[in-house]
């Protein structure tokens, strides 16, 4: 079976890169045809700029990266520099990036890539806020039936929200878009927070990258100690959950992950629950499936899978 085609969709955060460095580590797999980078963890002038030091670390030079839209449709743009540092990816010293960023708008790449790419297959894989996609798919509704299917890290159902009480913080920063993307019709698998506060570091997953001894171990090892901080004070787990490579791991070896085809809703207009995803897990409504929505990892083997593919990347 060929690679699929993907497109990542992304705010970097310290966990995106890993995802985004897994999806390069992974080319029989996926084949990334482009990086598009939007306003989330931190305004888009960094992070375009951290998607592209992720994949000069990578060595792949050559990857178009795209900035899109730098504010969610309706709202003020919320970031998570509490979370992730004022840069995106503080923790290890980081050189700037030498790769250009492209000149067209990530958005029109979206569009122009599924409207080039034969129907039905390419994924989008956005690992922030939706502004990107649900912008594309109202400028070209044309392209919403071309989509393969969208795998994507945000919401949370059992576990609540990280970012308020209800809601998950990529839906939370745009939830206009959120609703439209969920509204689609495209297939659509949700990584929401019940799955990847399974996916927790610990000491010795973070010990097995920095054994590695390359920059990718040694930066994946920094970004982690950096990273993993918040979360073991507001939760006290001994660990960090590595959210977004659950999308690229789902593509990878889906048999890691267990879920339900559910309805899954965005809410948008209570100041209490806005972002929230209203998961109909016990199916007590009559309204349609339109999701995968995850809920079980096993978390052993995605930390195997994601030690064996990054050890590539020297």
């Amino acid at each position: 079976m060929s690679a699929r085609k993907i497109i990542i969709d992304t705010d970097p955060g310290q966990d995106d890169a890993v995802a985004i460095l897994l999806a390069l580590a992974s080319p029989e797999d996926v084949d990334v045809l482009g990086v598009v980078a939007v306003a989330g963890n931190v305004p888009l002038p960094l992070t375009q700029k951290n998607a592209r030091i992720v994949c000069e670390l990578a060595g792949k030079t050559d990857l178009p990266v795209f900035a899109g839209c730098d504010r969610p449709l309706k709202h003020t743009l919320v970031t998570a520099e509490h979370v992730h540092g004022k840069t995106g990816l503080d923790g290890p010293q980081m050189a700037e990036p030498t790769m250009p960023l492209q000149d067209r708008h990530g958005v029109d790449f979206i569009i122009d890539t599924l409207r080039r790419e034969p129907a039905g297959t390419v994924t989008l894989c956005p690992l922030g806020p939706l502004t990107n996609i649900a912008t594309a798919f109202t400028r070209a509704p044309d392209i919403v039936a071309r989509v393969q299917e969208i795998v994507l890290m945000g919401g949370g159902f059992f576990e609540g929200g990280n970012i308020t009480p209800a809601a998950e913080f990529n839906i939370y920063v745009d939830p206009e878009a959120a609703d439209i993307v969920f509204r689609a019709g495209v297939p659509l698998v949700v990584m929401p927070l019940d799955v990847t506060h399974k996916a927790l570091t610990t000491p010795a997953h973070v010990a097995a990258f920095r054994a590695m001894d390359t920059q990718v171990g040694h930066m994946v090892a920094a970004w982690t100690d950096f990273f993993e901080r918040y979360d073991k004070e507001k939760y006290g787990t001994q660990g960090a959950p590595l959210h977004d490579p659950c999308v690229i791991a789902y593509l990878i070896q889906p048999d890691l992950f267990k879920g339900r085809r559910i309805n899954v809703a965005v809410e948008t207009r209570s100041e209490l629950t806005r972002g929230m995803t209203v998961a109909d897990w016990w199916r007590v409504t009559d309204r349609a499936p339109n999701a995968l929505f995850m809920r079980d990892i096993d978390a052993d083997a995605f930390f195997a899978l994601l030690a064996a593919r990054l050890a590539r990347l020297g």
